[in-house]
């Protein structure tokens, strides 16, 4: 179950829990839930990647990794070096945006409409401009089965 710490009955039923768990020797997980972000911020995330590669040549994956995430949100998505089994080789890790709480998600999507808008001149409409997200999907659907989708 989920407790709302906001619920008194929540607070109550996990003390509860946990004191069981504890007399009973019992092995137990602890851990926060985030808040998930809708399907449609997905969609809108995923169309605007989608014309802002049909707009620059870019194909979604390098619009996606390289300039949504390295370029513009590295602080967000940057994890840092690992090195593994092999001694010497160091590979850099990147967040997933399945990762992103709603409104870290927010602020990602934001920053990358600024940066489309101020260094390149491409707008990139807000989520509630769904007259010109309607007009996106149309166009992007004439490029269908090409790299930019």
């Amino acid at each position: 179950m989920i407790y709302d710490p906001k619920n008194k009955l929540h607070q109550k039923q996990a003390i509860e829990k946990l004191n069981y768990f504890i007399s009973k020797g019992k092995r137990f997980e602890l851990k926060a839930k985030q808040d998930k972000r809708s399907i449609s911020q997905n969609s809108y995330l995923h169309l605007i990647l989608t014309w802002f590669g049909i707009e620059t040549g870019y194909t979604l994956e390098e619009v996606k990794q390289d300039i949504f995430k390295k370029i513009v949100n590295s602080a967000t998505f940057y994890e840092g070096e690992f090195e593994g089994k092999i001694e010497g080789l160091k590979v850099e890790r990147w967040r997933s945006t399945a990762s992103l709480d709603a409104l870290e998600m927010t602020l990602v999507i934001d920053r990358f409409r600024d940066f489309s808008a101020k260094e390149l001149g491409i707008y990139l409409p807000e989520p509630s401009d769904l007259a010109s997200l309607q007009e996106m999907e149309n166009e992007i659907s004439k490029f269908n089965n090409q790299q930019y989708v």
